[in-house]
């Protein structure tokens, strides 16, 4: 699809795409992330809006040109760090306190979505952020949709869902990877004291 275009999916243009982003950064419950990792990046549109929240980001795709584009909308920005990967075989080292798995979980088999899930879980540190984002119909080239991998992600261990948004098109959701002692994270009115 990238060789007919640079933005096949037109997620610079549709109010569709713009919408779902503004709420998937709604979502998050902290204002600043220092550590955030969003495989599939695609070309970079999403980057740009977690690159104003978070101190460091490292976004990948396994198309090269998606990788080109997203390097070129981020250029301004070097606390962004785009690279060619392909997840779950080349998922990066170290610890994150953000990671955004935004329409990709569809795109993998059983034993590999575990595996990705796996790695996500295990990345993310203690009270860090997961949140999952993905269309919501039926598509041929999909395993499942929005509906049937919030199921999945939710049989996580050691992930609390914290925010559950949910429209025919999308599902949204945020998890937080819970503390060593198993306890739950604070909500983000009760981390500002106020319940």
């Amino acid at each position: 699809m990238y060789r007919d275009a640079s933005d096949p999916w037109h997620l610079a243009e549709r109010w569709y795409e713009r919408r779902k982003y503004d709420l998937t950064l709604a979502g998050l419950p902290l204002p600043r992330y220092r550590r955030a990792f969003e495989p599939a990046c695609s070309v970079g549109e999403l980057t740009v809006r977690l690159a104003e929240r978070c101190d460091r980001v490292l976004a990948c795709d396994r198309v090269e040109s998606a990788v080109a584009t997203a390097r070129e909308r981020t250029s301004a920005l070097p606390h962004v760090d785009v690279r060619h990967l392909t997840v779950p075989d080349q998922w990066p080292s170290g610890g994150f306190d953000l990671i955004v798995l935004s329409e990709l979980l569809y795109y993998f088999d059983a034993p590999t979505l575990d595996r990705v899930l796996d790695l996500a879980a295990g990345s993310l540190e203690p009270g860090g952020t997961l949140a999952t984002v993905h269309w919501n119909h039926p598509v041929p080239d999909h395993r499942g949709t929005g509906a049937t991998l919030a199921r999945t992600v939710a049989a996580v261990p050691g992930l609390t869902l914290t925010a559950d948004h949910r429209e025919a098109d999308f599902v949204l959701q945020v998890y937080e990877r819970t503390g060593p002692d198993g306890a739950a994270v604070l909500s983000p009115a009760a981390r500002e004291g106020l319940v």
